[in-house]
C-alpha cells in the first residue's frame, strides 16, 4: 500500500517540529534575536531626525512615541499611568544663587564657587536657613557594619558637616576596603541627613575622597540642577566646601578638622557639636516640565503573574547644545540608543519565540537618565507595579557595537543571586564573565538607572561589553573604551558609525534574555547577599 501525502510530509516534518519543541525556552528566544531589526531601531533612535533626543524637547517626545508605537506593535500590555504606556515624570530645575556666613566666635562670609557651593533641596525660589553646626563623621548609617556617625546626636534644624567616600578608603577592614560602597557616594549622604532630620548638609571636597578634584564640583553644582519634583523634606540647603576652607573655619572656631576626619575612620568614633553655626540663603531660577517612561507589559501565567521583571535602557540624550565641528545635535548612538534598541529587539524576540513567562516580563524606556537618573528615580517613587513584585532589573546602557568577544560582564554581579544567574546564561552562548575592578573602585555600580531600583531593594544588573574581543589583540577592547570615552563620550561625536557591528550587542541581548526567562520562571525572586548594603532595603520591600 502507498503511503498519503499527508502521511509522508508529517514523517518527514515530525523531527523537526519535535526538536523546536525541544528545545528550552531560553534557547527560543536566544535564537529569536533579530540583528537586523536591531540595527532599524538603533539608526531611527540615533538619526538627526531626533535632534538628540533631550529631555523636555521635541526629539524625546518622539523617541518615547516610537517606543510606545514599537509595544502596541508588539502586543504588549500598556504599564505606565491609568492604562497607558506612559509613566509620567516631573522634572524641577533650579538655577542658585547662594550666599553662606559662618557664625559664633569667628564669624566670616563664604565665597561661592572659591569656598563652597549650595543649592536649594526645596521647590521654592528663596529658602533660608540659620542653624547650629554638627561634624557627623562619614554620615553613614550601616547597620551590617555595626556603624552609626549619627549615634547619639541631634542634627534637626541643624547643618551637618560629613565627609565623602566612607572608612574603608584609609582602612581596608572596613566596609569593602577601597571598593566603593554606597554609603560613600554623595547621594547617600544626602538621603542619610534627611532621613535623621538635619536641616542642611555640606560636604567635605578632598580630591582623594572625592576622586575628581573642586573644578568638577563646581562645574557640576553651579548651574542649572535638575532633579525629580518632590515633596519637602526636613531639608532646605545642600553643597560643598573645600577642604582648606573648612579647615579655615574650624580653626577659627578652635576645632582641629583634620583629626576629627582621622578619627571618624575608626570604629566607636562619636560625632561633634561644633563651636559655630551657619547663615545660608538661596535664591532660584526655576524652571518645571514633564517627561515619560514608557512601559509594555508580556503578561505572565499562572499565580506568579502578578510579579514582573524589568528589562530597561534610558532613551533620553544631550539634545541640540553648542557645536563641536560643526555639529550641535548630540544623537547619542552608543549612550543610549544601543540600549534602547536592545529593550525593543528583546521585547520583539519575546513575542517571536512564543515563550511564554510565569512572571510577567516589562519592557521599559527610561526618561531622563542624563539628568540624574531622574526617569527611573520617578518610578521608583511611585512604580506602576508593587516593589514587593518587581523580582529584578536589568539594565541595557551602551552596548557592545565593536564585535564579537568571549567575555561579557555586569555591574552588581557580587550584590545577589542574579549574578550566578547571569553567569548561568553567559556559560550558555560560551561566554566567560569578568569583573572589572576599576569599575568597582569607581561605584560605577551606582551610575545608571537599574540604581534607583536597587536602591528601594530590587535586585539589579547593569549588563557590560566583555575585554576579550573575537580576532583582536589583547587590550584592545580598552583602547576602545578610552576613544569612545576621549572623543565621542557626551559629545556630537556619538553617533551611528559605518564600522559597527551588530554581533556584540546579539551576544549581549541572548545572555539577557536566558537570564530574564530564568529569573520569570524561577520559584522564588533573586536575593541579595549578606553583606550588601541592599540587604535591609531588599528585606523591607518584601515586607
Amino acid at each position: 500500500m502507498r503511503p498519503s501525502l499527508r502521511l509522508v510530509a508529517f514523517l518527514l516534518t515530525a523531527p523537526l517540529a519535535l526538536g523546536a519543541q525541544a528545545l528550552t525556552p531560553a534557547t527560543r528566544l536566544a535564537r529569536a534575536v533579530d540583528a537586523q531589526g536591531y540595527r532599524a531601531h538603533l539608526e531611527f533612535l540615533a538619526s538627526d531626525l531626533l535632534e538628540g533626543r533631550g529631555t523636555g524637547t521635541r526629539g524625546g517626545a518622539l523617541a518615547a512615541a516610537y517606543i510606545a508605537t514599537q509595544f502596541q506593535r508588539l502586543g504588549l500590555a500598556p504599564a505606565g499611568d491609568s492604562g497607558t504606556y506612559y509613566h509620567r515624570v516631573p522634572i524641577i530645575a533650579l538655577t542658585p544663587e547662594p550666599t553662606l556666613k559662618v557664625t559664633g566666635p569667628a564669624p566670616r562670609t563664604l565665597g561661592y564657587r572659591d569656598d563652597y557651593v549650595l543649592w536649594s533641596m526645596r521647590n521654592d525660589p528663596q529658602v533660608n536657613l540659620a542653624g547650629g553646626a554638627v561634624f557627623a563623621g562619614y554620615g553613614i548609617v550601616a547597620p551590617e557594619a555595626e556603624w552609626n556617625d549619627y549615634a547619639g546626636l541631634d542634627v534637626k534644624g541643624k547643618v551637618v558637616f560629613v565627609l565623602v567616600n566612607d572608612p574603608g578608603l584609609y582602612d581596608e577592614s572596613l566596609f569593602r576596603g577601597k571598593i566603593l560602597t554606597y554609603y560613600g557616594r554623595w547621594t547617600y549622604k544626602i538621603e542619610e541627613a534627611q532621613r535623621q532630620g538635619a536641616a542642611g548638609i555640606v560636604l567635605i571636597h578632598t580630591t582623594e575622597s572625592a576622586t575628581y578634584p573642586w573644578t568638577t564640583v563646581t562645574g557640576s553644582w553651579t548651574g542649572e540642577q535638575v532633579r525629580l519634583e518632590q515633596p519637602a523634606s526636613s531639608l532646605v540647603i545642600a553643597g560643598w566646601m573645600k577642604d582648606g576652607s573648612a579647615e579655615a573655619v574650624f580653626k577659627a572656631a578652635g576645632v582641629d578638622l583634620r583629626a576629627l576626619m582621622q578619627a571618624a575612620g575608626k570604629r566607636g568614633f562619636t560625632g561633634v557639636t561644633l563651636p559655630f553655626g551657619l547663615e545660608a540663603s538661596v535664591k532660584s531660577t526655576l524652571r518645571r516640565s514633564v517627561t515619560y517612561n514608557v512601559l509594555g507589559r508580556l503578561p505572565g501565567r499562572g499565580r506568579l503573574a502578578e510579579e514582573a521583571v524589568l528589562i530597561d535602557g534610558h532613551y533620553d540624550h544631550f539634545g541640540i547644545r553648542t557645536p563641536v565641528n560643526g555639529d550641535s545635535i548630540y544623537n547619542g548612538a552608543e549612550d543610549n540608543a544601543s540600549g534602547t534598541a536592545a529593550v525593543l529587539a528583546m521585547a520583539d524576540a519575546f513575542v517571536k519565540s512564543g515563550v511564554q513567562p510565569l512572571r510577567s516580563i516589562v519592557f521599559m524606556g527610561v526618561a531622563a537618565e542624563e539628568s540624574g537618573l531622574i526617569g527611573s528615580q520617578a518610578y521608583a517613587a511611585n512604580p506602576t507595579i508593587p516593589l514587593k513584585h518587581i523580582a529584578a532589573m536589568l539594565n541595557v546602557d551602551v552596548m557592545n557595537l565593536y564585535g564579537r568577544t568571549r567575555t561579557i560582564s555586569a555591574l552588581g554581579l557580587d550584590q545577589s543571586s542574579l549574578g550566578e544567574v547571569f553567569t548561568t546564561a553567559a556559560a550558555a552562548e560560551g561566554l566567560r564573565v569578568t569583573v572589572d575592578s576599576s569599575a568597582l573602585l569607581r561605584g560605577s555600580f551606582f551610575r545608571s538607572d537599574h540604581f534607583s531600583l536597587v536602591r528601594v531593594g530590587v535586585p539589579a544588573l547593569s549588563v557590560e561589553r566583555g575585554d576579550d574581543f573575537v580576532g583582536k589583540p589583547a587590550g584592545w577592547g580598552e583602547e576602545q573604551g578610552k576613544a569612545y570615552n576621549e572623543t565621542r563620550y557626551h559629545q556630537p561625536q556619538d553617533e551611528i558609525l559605518p564600522w559597527f557591528s551588530m554581533d556584540g550587542v546579539v551576544q549581549q541581548m541572548k545572555v539577557v534574555l536566558r537570564t530574564a526567562i530564568a529569573v520569570a520562571n524561577a520559584p522564588g525572586q533573586p536575593t541579595w547577599k549578606d553583606g550588601s548594603e541592599f540587604k535591609a532595603a531588599g528585606e523591607a520591600r518584601l515586607r
